[in-house]
This record gives C-alpha cells, sequence and structure tokens, in this order.
C-alpha cells in the first residue's frame, strides 16, 4: 500500500464537508494530524484518491494529494509519529 499526504483548503463558508470526512475514513487507514491534512494509506494511485475525494468537495475549493516517503521530520504527536513508522 501507498501513504498520501492529503491536504486541501475549503473555500466555501459555511459548507458541511461531513461527507468529504467520512471519505477520507473510508481508506484503509488514515491519520488526522493537522486540521486540513491527513495521511492516507491506500491500493490507489494518487489520481484515483483524488478523484474519489473531489466529489466532496466544491469548485472553488482545492485539494493536494503527494505521495509519503520514509525521508520526513516535523513536530507532530508521538501516535502520529507511530501510525507513520506503521504504515509506510
Amino acid at each position: 500500500m501507498s501513504v498520501y499526504c492529503v491536504s486541501y483548503d475549503l473555500n466555501k463558508a459555511g459548507q458541511n464537508y461531513n461527507a468529504l470526512y467520512d471519505e477520507l475514513k473510508k481508506s484503509p487507514g488514515w491519520c488526522h494530524p493537522l486540521d486540513s491534512t491527513w495521511l492516507i494509506s491506500t491500493r490507489e494511485t494518487a489520481q484515483q484518491l483524488s478523484d474519489r475525494l473531489r466529489r466532496h468537495l466544491d469548485n472553488n475549493d482545492t485539494l493536494l494529494v503527494i505521495g509519503v516517503t520514509k525521508e520526513y521530520a516535523g513536530w507532530l504527536p508521538q501516535t502520529t509519529w507511530d501510525w507513520m513508522k506503521q504504515h509506510i
């Protein structure tokens, strides 16, 4: 499986994005370390994942799906680092 970093800007005020969050959680593995950033473990390609999520966004929203490698750094809770070590 691959791990992708999914990041987005949801630009429509008052819009309910629960369908997007539910769709992200349908992935085989997921971690939500930052407000607008998820780590998704899936057998999908980046394009397939992007297409699946795009259905739940408005036309003025933005989305980035990018592969995650073992080279990473940052300041996150230990549970996030543990999830990454397990899935990447």
